[in-house]
């Protein structure tokens, strides 16, 4: 981390990193993750209303960040479920595979709230899902 100091202002700046991931390479693996995602919302019967709910759900919780983890609760993933471990009930990749985690995170959203337009309203009123 640099510092620099300005008319006795100090001004901190710092590269954003995650692990070995950049932030541009994190936005990338985002949009790549949502395009994994929208075939598998329309195969749950989900039109484009319930996937812009999904993504605004996910944008909160993990930006969609398949390495996502809580440093306090321990949530990870996309989903961020809690623990983490649940969801190798979708898949025994499910610390590195995008594509299972969001398969885990539809079925647990399908299962608890419905819809996700309903866990979106939900985490509006509540601060989680």
């Amino acid at each position: 981390m640099s510092t620099l100091r300005r008319t006795g202002a100090l001004v901190i700046t710092s590269v954003l990193a995650l692990g070995t991931t950049t932030v541009a390479q994190a936005s990338s693996a985002s949009t790549g993750n949502r395009a994994v995602a929208r075939p598998m919302v329309s195969a749950h019967g989900w039109n484009s209303t319930q996937f812009d709910c999904l993504s605004r759900l996910w944008t909160k919780e993990s930006n969609w960040n398949h390495r996502a983890r809580n440093r306090s609760s321990g949530a990870y993933g996309i989903p961020q479920a809690l623990p983490g471990g649940k969801m190798a009930s979708a898949g025994r990749d499910w610390r590195t595979n995008p594509r299972t985690q969001i398969k885990w995170g539809l079925g647990y959203i399908k299962q608890r709230y419905g819809s996700p337009c309903r866990a979106w309203s939900h985490s509006l009123s509540r601060g989680w899902y």
